[in-house]
């Protein structure tokens, strides 16, 4: 075959991407899937009820059609069962939070990808100031609580594997780093009702937190104690987890917490650390290699890294018994135990 006859399809369906994801999210901006959960519609009845205008309601609708989140019948617009389960926002499993994030801070700032990797730095709030990204957050609260509820949104389907596949009969307490919405530390808990778990962050958090936490119905047995992990001492627990915490920061940073982990832990105690772990071979998982170019936008020093990464600097921390488990997607958890 000579290349006359390779597609340029694949190559222009990535550099166009940006088009279908800004649709999708002006979808959900627009609450285009809640407002199909509650009546399917035309496109006159849809162009009423969400203000769209007559000139671009029909590609933009049939446009969301060719990207398998809403079915036509007749006319009539429906969500499929993904769109109905995951960006109506009365779903419990819904993840449009994520996606309003997505769409008010990253779309925007992915635009200076160039300039980061040319300069290594920031790209977002941290170019007018602030020292990390959430001091910058927590400037706004309106955007603090919007990053907050998009971590669950994130997180949600990992935190529910955690409390199944990690041996939770085994201990009696938890403390979640850099906890946000706490929603890890509530789905341990609705699983295992002996245990007692901490949720640990910066003190702008703590209201949030407890809201989330009380919504849910384990406020009795999971408690928030405000500090800042670098400075503070880790509230004693047998099990330490870090979700999402780790790709913040820089290589020293990513090892000075989990010495700093270890050092808390009884003898017998687990650190559970868990991201979009990058492939060993960095090859395969692009969720987890975009990921760390979004720690690239978004932090200072931050990066993703491979499960054999983490691995190796548990292992140098002291922590032994190590292994990792796939959890859901791309994401992954390394368990370390404390001799």
């Amino acid at each position: 075959m000579t290349d006359d006859f390779i597609s340029p399809e694949y190559i222009l369906s990535i550099g166009t991407g940006f088009s279908a994801a800004k649709t999708l999210l002006s979808a959900v901006e627009l609450d285009v899937f809640t407002a199909l959960a509650r009546q399917p519609g035309s496109a006159v009845d849809l162009e009423q009820r969400l203000g769209l205008h007559p000139r671009a309601s029909r590609d933009f609708l049939d446009a969301l059609v060719a990207l398998g989140v809403l079915e036509r019948r007749d006319g009539v617009y429906i969500n499929t069962p993904p769109a109905a389960r995951y960006l109506d926002r009365q779903s419990e499993a819904c993840i449009a939070a994520l996606l309003d994030m997505v769409n008010a801070r990253l779309y925007r700032y992915w635009a200076d990808l160039t300039d980061a990797l040319k300069t290594g730095d920031p790209q977002n709030e941290l170019k007018s100031g602030g020292e990390t990204l959430f001091s910058a957050l927590a400037a706004d609260p309106v955007r603090h609580r919007q990053f907050l509820t998009a971590m669950t949104a994130l997180s949600r389907s990992a935190n529910r594997a955690i409390a199944r596949k990690f041996p939770w009969g085994d201990y009696t307490g938890f403390v979640d780093l850099g906890t946000a919405q706490g929603d890890l530390a509530v789905q341990v808990a609705i699983a295992h009702p002996h245990l007692r778990g901490i949720g640990f962050d910066l003190p702008t958090v703590g209201a949030i937190f407890r809201e989330h936490v009380a919504h849910l119905g384990v406020a009795e047995r999971v408690d928030f104690i405000a500090g800042d992990f670098f400075r503070d001492p880790i509230p004693s627990a047998q099990v330490i987890m870090m979700g999402h915490i780790l790709h913040d920061w820089n290589l020293e940073e990513k090892r000075f917490l989990i010495a700093k982990a270890h050092a808390a832990l009884p003898p017998g105690g687990a650190l559970i650390v868990y991201e979009a772990m990058i492939d060993d071979a960095r090859e395969s998982n692009l969720q987890g290699l975009l990921m760390s170019l979004t720690m690239l936008i978004e932090t200072r020093g931050g990066f993703d890294y491979s499960a054999a990464d983490c691995m190796g600097w548990m292992k140098d921390a002291g922590f032994h018994a190590l292994h990792r488990e796939r959890l859901t997607g791309a994401e992954t958890m390394v368990v370390g135990i404390k001799q």
